[in-house]
């Protein structure tokens, strides 16, 4: 599972040789990153390596509820707990007893709920609502949080004893914008996916998309990524996919770009022109390196002409 992980940047490669360690040990676990870096994919990919892997994985999304019922939710009632309460009911981490639960978006429980799941992790024991005992359980917990933690603290509005207790194992996920370089290859993986669940046949992007693709900052990282695929699926093109593919907005968004991909390019055969197809020379007029030029000979399939022959053929 931790070799599906997707990337061949610096930081993926570094994340595939920590996690093993991670999910080996006993460990808590806190994991850190903008939303949508695919932060229950990591906790996910560690329960299933760990020796706990034939045991519940549960998840919890903090942000989802209210203060009010967080008690019933992560402990259990017990039947007449209160009005309503027909029937009992075990809890999230008494679901999860023996395995992983992971505590999504824990940065946005209030300070009481914080209390409570402290408690918790340094006692092992949940008390169920309208119970009569305390329930012991036997949990692995992975934290996750979409903001610094460290100015939360200074600012009161995260238990720094909670933070101890949990930052025992750090991940960091850096954003997309920060590993552009695995872009190609989570398109390819989102747009395989796709193809194989509704049996379509959707192609590569052309050197055009990927420009755009690479260019853009992905504010909603993997997830905007992979939901932008999946719009492309609405109607699907045959063949190469190009930007007149995309959704409006994201149209929209890259209109720009393809300006500045199109002068690029007549920039570059203009300059090739102009020094009868020297790379050198031209590398030189552009103030590229070789290497540059040649990518760029590539991404925009441009080839040196011959008598008779059109630039772009």
């Amino acid at each position: 599972m931790i070799g599906s992980l997707i990337g061949c940047s610096q930081s993926m490669t570094n994340l595939r040789e920590y996690l093993p360690k991670v999910a080996r040990s006993e460990a808590n676990v806190l994991i850190t990153g903008e939303t949508g870096t695919g932060k229950e994919r990591v906790a996910e990919s560690i329960h299933r390596e760990s020796p706990r892997h034939d045991q519940p994985f549960v998840c919890v999304n903090c942000a989802a509820i209210p203060d009010s019922l967080i008690e019933s939710e992560l402990f259990g009632y017990e039947r007449g707990a209160f009005t309503g309460a027909q029937e009992g009911y075990p809890g999230k981490l008494r679901l999860a007893n023996g395995g992983t639960v992971f505590l999504d978006e824990i940065g946005d429980m209030s300070l009481a709920a914080q209390a409570k799941v402290l408690r918790v992790i340094e006692s092992r024991e949940v008390f169920p609502l309208g119970g009569r005992r305390m329930v012991s359980i036997n949990l692995r917990f992975i934290a996750a949080i979409n903001q610094d933690v460290e100015p939360l603290i200074t600012q009161r509005r995260f238990r720094s004893d909670l933070y101890y207790r949990l930052n025992v194992a750090r991940i960091l996920l850096p954003p997309l914008k920060d590993r552009k370089e695995d872009i190609p290859e989570l398109l390819v993986h989102f747009l395989d996916q796709f193809n194989l669940r509704l049996e379509a046949s959707v192609g590569k992007p052309s050197p055009e998309l990927l420009h755009c693709l690479m260019s853009y900052d992905w504010p909603g990282n993997i997830r905007e990524l992979r939901n932008l695929v999946e719009a492309i699926f609405i109607d699907p093109p045959r063949g190469t996919i190009a930007v007149v593919d995309l959704p409006e907005s994201f149209r929209q968004i890259f209109a720009a770009y393809v300006t500045d991909s199109v002068a690029e390019k007549e920039r570059l055969v203009s300059t090739l022109y102009k020094t009868n197809w020297n790379k050198s020379k031209a590398a030189i007029q552009l103030n590229w390196s070789r290497m540059t030029l040649y990518r760029k000979l590539a991404k925009y399939q441009i080839n040196e002409p011959t008598a008779g022959r059109h630039l772009f053929e």
